[in-house]
C-alpha cells in the first residue's frame, strides 16, 4: 500500500473495494491493531492504534471464529468475561440483549456446529455488539453464503447500524454489496494500492437493488477500479 488516508466519522460506513492484493484487509488489520502501518499513524478519538482493543471488534468472513466447545451465549459472553467488570447478570442481560438484536436468541445454548454459516456470522455480529465497541470491523462477512442470506445479512447489518450508531470500516469485493452496505466508498487500485477516489453512496438503499441508478453507478465504479484510461478520464471531469 502506497499513500493510503481516510477518515470515518461516528455512524459513517467506509467501505473498502478494489482488486485482490490491493491492500484491503491489510487496512482493517492494521486499524484492528493486528498490523503496525510502515508510515503514517491510525488514530481513534485522537489517540494513536498501539495494538488491539475493545473499542474496535473484528468479524472475519471464516466461520471458525467462534469456539466450537462454547454455546453461543458463552461464545458472546465471552470478550465481556475477559475484559470487563460486569457482574453475571449484567453479562447475561447484554448477552441476551445482542442475540436478540440479531436474531439468535432461540438458539442461545446451541453449539455452533448446529449452527447455519449465516446464524454463525450473526452470532459473531453479536459477540461484537456485545461489548458497544465504537468501530466494527468486518472482512468479507458475508462471501461464502449464499444470496438468500447475504441479503438478509446485509439488511439486518444496516438496520442495527442504524440503530445502535457504530463507525463500520467494511471490506468486499462486491461492487454492488459495497453501494448498498456503504456511505462512503474508498476505491484502491491494484497493488500497490493507492487511492483512486472516495464515493459517496449514502443515498443509495436496499429499495434501490435492481434500478437502473445501481446498476449505472456499479458500472461506473468498475471503470475506475479496472480502467485505467476511464478512470483517468472520469476522475478529470469530477
Amino acid at each position: 500500500m502506497d499513500d493510503v488516508s481516510f477518515r470515518a466519522g461516528r455512524g459513517e460506513r467506509i467501505v473498502l473495494l478494489g482488486p485482490s492484493g490491493c491492500g484491503k484487509s491489510s487496512i482493517l488489520k492494521a486499524v484492528a491493531g493486528f498490523l503496525t502501518p510502515a508510515s503514517g499513524a491510525i488514530k481513534v478519538r485522537g489517540r494513536e492504534v498501539k495494538g488491539p482493543g475493545p473499542d474496535r471488534i473484528v468479524v472475519f468472513q471464516e466461520f471458525d471464529q467462534l469456539l466450537p466447545w462454547k454455546t453461543i451465549r458463552q461464545n458472546v459472553e465471552f470478550p465481556l468475561r475477559v475484559a470487563s467488570k460486569l457482574s453475571k447478570a449484567e453479562i447475561r442481560e447484554r448477552t441476551e440483549t445482542a442475540l436478540g438484536k440479531v436474531g439468535l436468541e432461540r438458539v442461545i445454548d446451541s453449539y455452533p456446529h448446529t449452527l447455519s454459516g449465516g446464524m454463525k456470522q450473526r452470532a459473531a455480529i453479536a459477540r461484537a455488539l456485545v461489548t458497544d465497541a465504537e468501530v466494527l470491523l468486518m472482512d468479507e462477512p458475508f462471501a461464502a453464503l449464499d444470496a438468500l442470506t447475504r441479503s438478509q445479512l446485509q439488511g439486518e447489518l444496516l438496520d442495527l447500524a442504524e440503530e445502535l450508531g457504530f463507525t463500520l470500516l467494511f471490506v468486499t469485493h462486491s461492487i454492488e454489496e459495497a453501494i448498498l452496505i456503504g456511505t462512503r466508498l474508498h476505491l484502491l487500485s491494484p497493488h500497490p494500492g493507492r487511492t483512486i477516489t472516495s464515493l459517496d453512496t449514502q443515498e443509495f438503499g436496499r429499495e434501490d437493488v435492481g434500478t437502473a441508478r445501481l446498476e449505472n453507478l456499479t458500472r461506473e465504479v468498475h471503470d475506475l477500479l479496472f480502467l485505467p484510461k476511464i478512470r483517468k478520464d472520469v476522475l478529470e471531469n469530477v
